[in-house]
């Protein structure tokens, strides 16, 4: 099912739905420019997110921008550390429904 190929149908939703699409595109443009955060982070973050959601477009993609805006190896295995302590960490909280009074 996974094949980034798969990335061209995105003009379908465009020919489908061009405004929608546009104010899509515009939004994630936006979203990924230097700002209080700069890019290399807003990348980190998106690759944790991307993890933790488990989109193979999105890993792809945005390990591939955030290796753009100057991460490495070191940065990029944080992030995925940072992502599995998320999902665990909200396993464990969770967990508190268990025991109901």
């Amino acid at each position: 099912m996974f094949d980034m190929k798969n990335l061209t149908r995105l003009k379908k939703l465009d020919e489908n739905a061009p405004e929608t699409m546009k104010a899509f595109w515009a939004f994630d443009k936006e979203a990924f420019k230097d700002g209080a955060i700069d890019v290399l982070h807003k990348q980190l973050m998106a690759v944790a997110v991307a993890l933790t959601t488990q989109c193979p477009y999105c890993i792809e993609l945005h390990v591939r921008a955030a290796r753009q805006a100057g991460a490495n190896d070191a940065m990029l295995t944080e992030a995925a550390i940072v992502a599995a302590a998320m999902r665990a960490g909200a396993s464990i909280t969770h967990a508190t429904h268990l025991f109901k009074e």
